[in-house]
């Protein structure tokens, strides 16, 4: 059994998610049957999202906290994780990987912004409300919603489109909020629907998906 240990602490997002990618990758490829990597980061955004990316990758995860710190320990699974045979679009949607890249062919919404158009604040957010209430009236919906800047103002406390997001998630619409957006305003405890994501998993939405459109 090989350990090894990657000290996150104190790295800004995506960096504690890419250096865990880049220390499985080098342990997949020098062949190791055995192996137990601890990951350790200091806040909530990193420990879940760094989670989140190994148990995509098809390994065993356990965390513990100490202090302040989150101590992740990524062993390597002993079992390929289970498909179905003929595994329907959403669910290829979830096993994505990290909630980051979307399968080809699908299109994804980026809203940056917690109003639409220029212009009217107050005309902006009548906006915003009419075009995520029509997006869960019209197919084909989306694979995900992705929210940057004021965009995470609309899936936390007091959104006026909390009910509908969160309609659209139980439609398999995946919701993603910036992990950095959040804390910038001091949002991440009072998010409602969707998971926190970062800008590693973002961009590979990006790259991933046949359309994505910016609001």
């Amino acid at each position: 059994m090989l350990y090894k240990e990657i000290d996150n602490r104190g790295l800004q997002c995506p960096q504690p998610v890419i250096n865990t990618k880049k220390a499985l990758e080098e342990l997949n490829l020098q062949g190791y049957e055995g192996y137990l990597l601890t990951a350790i980061v200091d806040n909530e955004g990193a420990k879940e999202n760094v989670a989140r990316y190994a148990s995509t990758m098809g390994c065993q995860v356990n965390t513990e906290k100490k202090g302040n710190d989150y101590f992740i320990s990524i062993s390597k699974a002993t079992e390929e994780p289970k498909t179905q045979e003929q595994p329907s679009e959403l669910e290829e949607i979830e096993r994505c990987h990290c909630g980051g890249a979307a399968p080809t062919g699908v299109k994804i919404f980026l809203i940056k912004s917690s109003t639409m158009g220029e212009g009217s604040q107050e005309l902006g957010r009548i906006l915003m409300r009419s075009f995520i209430y029509t997006i869960k009236e019209t197919t084909p919906l989306p694979a995900k919603m992705l929210f940057l800047n004021s965009g995470v103002y609309l899936t936390t406390e007091g959104s006026p489109v909390l009910e509908d997001l969160q309609e659209l998630e139980k439609m398999g619409v995946e919701v993603f909020s910036c992990g950095t957006c959040l804390d910038y305003y001091q949002l991440k405890e009072k998010l409602q629907v969707g998971n926190i994501t970062n800008m590693y998993d973002t961009l590979e939405s990006i790259y991933a998906a046949e359309r994505c459109i910016t609001l």
